[in-house]
């Protein structure tokens, strides 16, 4: 697999968390969505995501040129992958692996495969604040395949091992999501968290593209030195926010394009 190089200003990969349906249960517009981003983060069924939904977001991503991520998590579909688990790095390991495989099988059937991996939800988090649970995501993604690009927050033990590893560590930034002033995310549970204007989101995807900062709660600048920006496909507005983002971007002349080839 051969990396784009993205440009300091000029370029930029969207990303959106994606196949998050499971069952009778439907979540976000995953068609719409694949019609504005680059990358999909597919859910791999450990929490949300389900056989048929893999099948049905690969299949719709390989038609439409987008790249495929492995979106791995800790098993816990009933807290959508939101609550930290201690789980023994060995063990983490392996769910990961048994993710990777699961969702690279019908990447595969749809004539393509899994580009990249990036932890979701409580692991993302896990994966900046445990340093051996992210060697044991990065670990797993290495074994399965050196290859693999690794998708996470910019500075943290993921990337400096998926980079120790051989791997290619893409950062990236959230325009949904507010920042604190140390750079880490607001908490979903406190007000705020998620941001839902699109002309809003949309101000702040252009600004990680062109200035690499975002402003936070109390209006400090943040750094984001970063290849990528994510859109939550759950989010509340989510295709008009994407739409928004890539309309912002273009008009900035920013040109969009996946961090792989």
């Amino acid at each position: 697999m051969n990396v784009r190089s993205v440009a300091d200003v000029g370029a930029i990969d969207l990303n959106a968390d994606l196949g998050e349906a499971f069952g009778v249960w439907s979540l976000g517009d995953d068609e719409a969505m694949l019609d504005l981003v680059t990358s999909a983060n597919i859910a791999c069924g450990f929490h949300a995501g389900d056989p048929s939904t893999m099948r049905r977001v690969c299949q719709a991503a390989a038609d439409r040129h987008v790249k495929i991520g492995a979106q791995v998590s800790y098993p816990d579909l009933a807290g959508f992958g939101r609550r930290f688990i201690d789980i023994d790095p060995d063990d983490l390991r392996d769910a990961v692996l048994y993710q990777l495989g699961a969702l690279d099988g019908f990447a595969q059937v749809a004539g393509t495969g899994v580009a990249y991996v990036k932890p979701h939800g409580a692991l993302y988090h896990a994966c900046i604040t445990h340093p051996d649970q992210a060697e044991a995501v990065a670990s797993a993604a290495h074994e399965y395949d050196p290859s693999l690009a690794v998708l996470g927050a910019p500075g943290s033990p993921l990337l400096a091992v998926a980079d120790a590893l051989g791997m290619e560590p893409i950062a990236e930034a959230f325009a949904d999501r507010a920042y604190r002033s140390d750079g880490t995310l607001v908490p979903r549970s406190e007000p705020g968290a998620i941001i839902i204007d699109p002309a809003v989101v949309a101000a702040r995807a252009v600004s990680i593209a062109t200035e690499r900062r975002v402003t936070a709660v109390d209006g400090s600048p943040v750094e984001v030195q970063v290849r990528s920006i994510c859109i939550h496909g759950d989010t509340h507005g989510a295709v008009a926010l994407a739409r928004a983002v890539r309309a912002g971007l273009e008009m900035a002349s920013i040109g969009i394009h996946p961090f792989t080839d």
